[in-house]
């Protein structure tokens, strides 16, 4: 088995070929297992600088032993990330495939349906469909306008004979209430009355002026 057939679980010409789905399943797994692998890189990078540091001239073979083991680790840990570069690429372009196929997919079945909507149908049975719309339109309108339009015995009356009878009724009325106002002006208005008022008694005027006259000696004499 190659050892792509052993990442993708393929064996051999004969075996079935992995969906997209589990592809990109298998190469997720992988970054995982490679990101795990870079943080254990990066942690064995830090003791060796650490005990570098420490041994320092101290210890030079101890510390130059640690500065080989972290050289190491930097080209594994270089390593690894180009390898995530790559499969990170390959798996978003099996991700783009896998939509694009999706899409298409997608795209045929509305076009089968489509296509069946459209089998019994051309363009003159929808000309014939539009016409026969049209025409139960016009039929519909005809029967509304019958429905709403008044029947009965006034539609025989002739409206020029019913204007003139209405002026004849208007001017009737008019020369009533002329007619009104004349006999209200011809009524007689009261007579004066003929007879004198009342005069006051002789006595009792002179009884006043006797009054008046004893008044104007008493004022003179003060």
């Amino acid at each position: 088995m190659s050892i792509f057939g052993k990442l993708f679980g393929t064996s051999g010409k004969g075996g079935k070929p992995p969906t997209a789905q589990e592809a990109i399943h298998k190469l997720r797994e992988t970054e995982e297992m490679l990101a795990k692998k870079q943080d254990f890189l990066e942690k064995k990078i830090d003791i060796e600088l650490m005990t570098a540091k420490k041994n320092g001239t101290k210890n030079k073979r101890a510390a130059l032993q640690a500065l080989k083991r972290k050289k190491r680790y930097e080209k594994q840990l270089a390593q690894i990330d180009g390898t995530l570069s790559t499969i990170e690429f390959q798996r978003e372009a099996l991700e783009n495939a896998n939509t694009n196929t999706e899409v298409l997919k997608n795209m045929g079945f509305a076009a089968k349906a489509m296509k069946a909507a459209h089998e019994n149908m051309d363009i003159d049975k929808v000309d014939d469909l539009m016409s026969d719309i049209t025409e139960q339109q016009e039929v519909a309108q005809e029967i509304s306008d019958a429905i709403s339009r008044p029947v009965g015995i006034g539609d025989d009356f002739d409206e020029d004979d019913l204007m003139a009878e209405l002026e004849e009724l208007e001017q009737e009325e008019l020369d009533k209430n002329l007619l009104e106002i004349a006999d209200t002006e011809d009524v007689p208005l009261p007579s004066v009355p003929s007879t004198s008022l009342p005069s006051r008694p002789a006595a009792k005027k002179k009884e006043e002026d006797e009054d008046d006259m004893a008044d104007l000696e008493a004022w003179a004499a003060n």
